[in-house]
């Protein structure tokens, strides 16, 4: 069936689609890889629909495929995205949106307009490769699986390891050294995954709730293709958002804010 529009949100680790049919809107994602073929299959079968195009490779698709397509900012298509797929729910008007695509975009939206305020590098990129090098394993699902499956205070020296055997004057829970217990080779993947994810969690959150601290803003937004099928980063972004004093917000579908934007700019 012909979809009524599209927007596509060109990452540097996925393509994200949403298309409209009969007023519903609907989903796909293609890894990089399968660009110039997935692609190619849309300019046949949806030659006459109207595209929207953002992202980092929004102008490699329209020069090669979509010649007519518009071209949409990145963070504002993203803003977009969330204000659609949250306006049951945004009682407010300034919100932060963390946005854990292949690195990570720190935006925050006042009055209606989003622009990007801080970031990292580290993201999704980080967990593929750094985990690719310390596990062998180059699966998305598969590192998830072991993060999920692996304890982090098993790989890094927490802060109660430090002061052992006494008590610690802050919380022991905390680390201390990422990665900072490994003394040998012999540690599990399940572990090195797991602690992985915890320093991509506590990296992302501290950046997040600075700058959350720094507008007076309660509520943090996070979305992007990272969190997609990944509880074990979902649990730590939740976890050490609300123990620094912030709210951890989720949205279902919240990996296609900014295709959704995209779509809904046409």
């Amino acid at each position: 069936m012909k979809p009524a529009k599209i927007g596509i949100d060109a990452g540097g680790s996925l393509l994200k689609m949403a298309f409209e049919e009969h007023g519903q809107i609907h989903y796909k994602s293609y890894s990089i890889d399968e660009l110039n073929s997935s692609m190619n299959w849309l300019k046949m079968t949806a030659a006459d629909s109207p595209i929207a195009l953002t992202g980092g490779k929004a102008e490699y698709l329209k020069k090669k495929f979509f010649q007519n397509a518009r071209i949409v900012p990145e963070f504002e298509s993203c803003g977009l995205g969330v204000s659609y797929l949250k306006q049951d729910e945004l009682s407010y008007e300034n919100f932060l949106v963390i946005i854990i695509g292949t690195g990570t975009s720190i935006c925050l939206n006042c009055g209606g307009k989003i622009s990007r305020v801080s970031g990292s590098g580290i993201g999704g990129g980080t967990l593929m490769g750094l985990g690719r090098l310390l596990t062998g394993e180059k699966e998305f699902s598969t590192l998830v699986s072991l993060a999920g499956n692996g304890k982090a205070e098993n790989t890094d020296l927490m802060v109660k390891d430090i002061y052992a055997p006494f008590d610690s004057p802050i919380d022991g829970s905390l680390t201390a050294s990422n990665f900072g217990k490994i003394k040998d080779d012999h540690v599990s993947k399940e572990d090195k995954a797991a602690s992985l994810t915890n320093m991509i969690a506590e990296t992302i959150v501290l950046l997040s709730t600075q700058t959350a601290f720094q507008h007076q803003i309660d509520d943090i937004i996070y979305i992007g293709s990272t969190l997609q099928y990944n509880d074990p980063l979902k649990h730590l972004l939740e976890k050490y958002t609300a123990m620094l004093g912030k709210k951890p917000v989720f949205i279902q579908n919240g990996a296609y804010c900014g295709a959704i934007g995209a779509l809904l700019s046409l």
